[in-house]
């Protein structure tokens, strides 16, 4: 009899433990697991990658360069940054050139058989050492090469970091006193590396302000090419006027007679250096602009304002990039 029941006590027992033992574990083991899963993809990722080498397309002629990572920076730094800006200046725009092209190698370039073109509408500037030569005073060209492959042999390697992986380092040349969030210009998801910041010192440079000055035809005429259907009243009061600033005080959206347009669009078509700008009407419509590019992540005059005060390169970079690291590749 005992044995029978402990026949049965096992039986229910087994009955048990079986199902416990291959059900599926609970969805907060699993994710945990993958987020574990994710991390390790990343590293594997960043190690596998190779950043020693780029291979730069020429837009001009086709031709595809493989060129050693320092050695293409030397051509970007020389044709993005003035080589009489700070060298801790320098040293962060060649941080932040190298970021640039980690993250076209890392998520895959949109070039085919290359990671990287020449152009500064498509990727960055770069310019060959014999071309920047020709733009320079001969008396200036030795020191100013120097000058900068100093700033790119002394950061070697370094590159900026969001979460273990390259930033989308953008740049630009003047912010006119603040930043902008990469969302305002381009829509889509912001990046959490990429907030507005306020910046001194940037309203001393040449590139801070700007005027461009149309008559009311020709301003009608640049609308037309986008928005055949335009029609602006100039007898009414609010014929044009502004609508919406973004968190950077620049222009959201503002109407055009009939028809509302963002900063971005407005910048555009009557070829403004910059979305941060007021409007003048009288006989003539003026646009007054301040600041010099998107406005998104390092200013370079702003880089420059700030080495000027003592900062250095990393300063620099953790200013106009949120919580971001420096790592070496």
């Amino acid at each position: 009899m005992k044995r029978v029941l402990l026949y049965i006590l096992t039986f229910v027992l087994l009955c048990f433990m079986i199902p416990l033992i291959f059900t599926k574990r609970p969805e907060t083991e699993k994710t945990a697991f993958e987020g574990q899963q994710n991390t390790n993809i990343i590293e594997e990722k960043q190690s596998s990658t190779n950043y020693g080498t780029i291979k730069l397309l020429h837009t001009e002629t086709g031709e595809i360069e493989e060129l050693p990572m320092n050695e293409y920076l030397y051509g970007v730094v020389s044709a993005e940054m003035p080589a009489n800006y700070e060298i801790e200046a320098l040293k962060a725009q060649a941080i932040v050139a190298r970021t640039f092209s980690a993250y076209k190698v890392y998520k895959g370039s949109k070039h085919e058989n290359a990671d990287i073109c020449d152009s500064s509408k498509c990727c960055q500037a770069w310019i060959s050492k014999e071309k920047r030569f020709e733009k320079w005073n001969e008396e200036e060209r030795e020191s100013n090469w120097n000058k900068i492959t100093t700033a790119v042999d002394e950061t070697a390697g370094s590159i900026i970091t969001y979460n273990g992986e390259p930033i989308n380092a953008f740049f630009h040349s003047n912010s006119g006193g603040t930043t902008e969030t990469a969302n305002n210009v381009w829509g889509g998801n912001n990046y959490p590396y990429l907030q507005s910041v306020e910046t001194i010192g940037e309203d001393g440079y040449t590139q801070y302000s700007s005027t461009v000055t149309l008559t009311k035809d020709e301003l009608i005429q640049k609308l037309q090419a986008y928005y055949p259907e335009i029609s602006i009243n100039w007898d009414e009061e609010n014929s044009i006027q502004i609508l919406e600033y973004t968190e950077s005080g620049r222009i959201k959206t503002i109407k055009f007679g009939n028809v509302n347009i963002s900063g971005v669009e407005a910048r555009k078509i009557f070829g403004l250096k910059s979305a941060k700008f007021n409007i003048e009407t009288d006989e003539n419509i003026t646009f007054n602009v301040v600041g010099y590019g998107h406005g998104v992540g390092l200013s370079q005059t702003g880089a420059d304002a700030m080495a000027k005060t003592g900062a250095d390169a990393e300063q620099i970079i953790n200013h106009y990039y949120t919580d971001i690291k420096i790592e070496k590749i």
